[in-house]
């Protein structure tokens, strides 16, 4: 059976009566379930980082598609993913029902297009070496189910992130990951629990597939970009906490190869 628990009666009422502290307190009441919700998915979340992990090896790449607050958590996490772990920008793509415009402005109708988002996606060639995530918190999202529904029938692997039990979308996927929050503390605002358990989520799959594609050493960052004065000074630091040179050479080595990775392999072959 499906219910659409994200859209049911908060568990709290009388929200505007309440004081400051109440409402924080409320609020982050209902927050300490997203942890407990996203633990009990982890076998899930396991069996499809490996797919992705496998499929990425063999030259394929990660889409994110998803309207709303969805869509922008799925920007979020593919946009971060370069700096962070000095991947092309065409290795993980977030796409978003409206286009661009839908980043900071709601695209009236834009998530009712059940052809839209396969449109989106072949505009990338997309093919059987990716894998398509699609992220909806209600789980019926019409955009993210059709783009789905045409993956799998293009034998592309398919995922999701719902906080629905049951939800179409979740039946509709390859690998369902489907955190259970319950209803929000304002009602149907899925930007808050659901959101964040989409966040979570998100978070654990890119770092977990960038950790398995080696893009870190130890527990540093040793690809990021070195896009302003503080990860260059960061960069230096793990050079010479790795290799124990001063802190002037390990810049300078930094600025000669371009990567935490690239200065650390040198020093280490000399």
């Amino acid at each position: 059976m499906f219910t659409k628990t994200t859209e049911q009666d908060s568990l709290y009422d009388g929200l505007e009566n309440m004081s400051t502290i109440e409402l924080l307190n409320n609020i982050n009441r209902e927050d300490q379930k997203v942890a407990i919700a996203v633990q009990q998915v982890i076998p899930q979340i396991e069996s499809f980082v490996d797919s992705i992990v496998q499929k990425m090896k063999s030259g394929g790449r990660l889409f994110y598609i998803g309207a709303g607050t969805s869509g922008r958590l799925g920007i979020l996490d593919a946009s971060e993913c370069p700096p962070t772990f000095g991947v092309s920008p065409d290795k993980i793509i977030g796409l978003i029902a409206g286009g661009d415009t839908a980043i900071r402005h709601a695209v009236e109708n834009a998530e009712d297009d059940t052809k839209q988002a396969i449109k989106d996606l072949q505009a990338y060639s997309i093919n059987e070496n990716d894998t398509v995530i699609g992220i909806a918190a209600s789980g019926t999202t019409p955009y993210v189910l059709g783009g789905l529904k045409s993956c799998n029938r293009l034998n592309i692997s398919t995922g999701s992130i719902t906080c629905n039990a049951n939800s179409p979308i979740a039946l509709e996927s390859n690998y369902p990951i489907t955190p259970i929050v319950g209803p929000e503390f304002v009602t149907g605002s899925s930007r808050m629990k659901a959101g964040t358990a989409q966040k979570m989520v998100l978070n654990m799959i890119s770092t977990t597939v960038m950790i398995k594609l080696g893009h870190i050493k130890g527990n540093k960052m040793v690809d990021m970009q070195l896009s302003n004065d503080k990860l260059v000074d960061r960069g230096t630091r793990m050079i010479m906490e790795q290799t124990g040179i001063n802190y002037e050479n390990a810049q300078n080595a930094l600025k000669e190869y371009g990567s935490v990775r690239s200065a650390i392999n040198h020093i280490d072959n000399c």
